[in-house]
C-alpha cells in the first residue's frame, strides 16, 4: 500500500466521522478541492458513492458503512504501530474529551470523574454531551464521543463494553406523603411522575406499563434534575435508580425510599468506548480512569 492509497483511505475514515469536506480539509490540513478530488478516487476505486450530499452533510452510503469499521481499524492500528514508543503525560495532556452521560450520569458519576482527574494533576478539556439512546452508537463509532455510559445495550461489533453498575430501581416519594409498607397495593391512590426514557432508562416505563399503572402518570419531565423539587412539592411517585434517589436523598432530607413490590433490577451501567486498537493513548487512559472512578 503507498502512502497516496493511506492518505486516501484516512480521508475516507475523516469524512465518515465528520460529514464535512470543510471539516475533513480543516482536520487534515489540506485544502477543499483537494479533498474532493480525494473523494472522486475514492469513488471510482469503489465503485460506489460512498457520499450523498443532504443539505449541509455528507451522508455516507451502505457500502461506505460498511467499508468504514474495517478500514479505521487498520489506520488505528497503524498509528499505533507508529506511536508506540510515545509515552502519555495525563499531567500535559490539555487535550478535549467527549464523555457522553445522561442527566442521572452527571449527577451521580461526574464529582467521582472531576476528583480522579484532580489526583492524577490532569486537565484535559471535558466536554459533557447529553446521552440520547438512539444516537450514542453512531457517536462512538464515528468519534463525537470518546466514552459513554448509559444502560443501554449496545451492539457495535467495534466496540468496547465493559459494565460498571448493578441497577436496581426504588420508588422515591417525599416524606410528608411516605408510602405504606412494600406490598402489592402500596401504589392504591396514587400518582406518578414520571422521567423521559431517552437518556436509556427505559425500565420505569416498562414497569409502569406491565402493571397497568400509566394510567396514574400526570407529569413527565426530560431531565432528573427537576424530580426532587416537584417530589417535596406533591404526593407524586417516581421509579428511579436506588443509587439516584440516595444521591438526591443527600440533597434534600424531606424524600424517602421505598422497595419496590415487583423485580426492580434492569440492565447494568455500562462504559463504552471505540475497540482497543482504535484508541487515542488520551482515550485509553481516560476509559481507565473513569472505571476506577466510578467503580469505587
Amino acid at each position: 500500500m503507498t502512502l497516496s492509497d493511506l492518505n486516501q483511505l484516512r480521508t475516507f475514515v475523516v469524512l465518515y466521522e465528520l460529514r464535512s469536506v470543510t471539516a475533513v480539509a480543516e482536520r487534515l490540513h489540506v485544502t477543499q478541492p483537494t479533498v474532493s478530488y480525494t473523494l472522486k478516487r475514492l469513488r471510482a476505486r469503489f465503485g460506489d458513492e460512498l457520499f450523498r450530499r443532504e443539505g449541509r452533510d455528507m451522508v455516507p452510503t451502505a457500502k461506505a458503512t460498511h467499508l468504514f469499521g474495517p478500514l479505521h481499524e487498520a489506520l488505528a492500528q497503524i498509528d499505533a504501530t507508529v506511536n508506540e514508543h510515545d509515552t502519555f503525560e495525563p499531567a500535559e495532556f490539555s487535550g478535549e474529551l467527549v464523555l457522553g452521560l445522561t442527566s442521572i450520569g452527571e449527577q451521580t458519576f461526574l464529582p467521582q470523574i472531576m476528583t480522579a482527574l484532580a489526583r492524577q494533576g490532569a486537565r484535559p478539556h471535558l466536554q459533557v454531551e447529553r446521552l440520547d439512546s438512539d444516537q450514542v452508537e453512531d457517536g462512538l463509532t464515528r468519534g463525537i464521543i470518546d466514552l459513554a455510559m448509559t444502560v443501554s445495550m449496545l451492539g457495535g461489533p467495534g466496540l468496547w463494553r465493559s459494565s460498571v453498575r448493578e441497577v436496581e430501581y426504588v420508588a422515591l416519594v417525599s416524606g410528608a406523603h411516605p408510602l405504606p409498607e412494600t406490598g402489592p397495593h402500596m401504589f392504591a391512590g396514587r400518582h406518578f411522575l414520571r422521567v423521559s426514557a431517552r437518556g436509556g432508562h427505559i425500565f420505569p416505563l416498562q414497569l409502569l406499563t406491565d402493571q397497568g399503572l400509566m394510567q396514574r402518570v400526570v407529569l413527565t419531565v426530560e431531565e432528573y434534575a427537576t424530580v426532587p423539587a416537584v417530589l417535596e412539592a406533591t404526593d407524586l411517585v417516581v421509579l428511579l435508580p436506588r443509587h439516584v434517589a440516595q444521591v438526591f436523598c443527600g440533597w434534600f432530607s424531606g424524600l424517602s425510599i421505598a422497595d419496590l413490590p415487583w423485580p426492580g433490577h434492569s440492565t447494568p451501567v455500562s462504559l463504552y468506548t471505540r475497540g482497543n486498537a482504535s484508541l487515542t493513548p488520551a482515550q485509553r487512559w481516560f476509559r481507565s480512569l473513569v472505571l476506577d472512578a466510578v467503580r469505587e
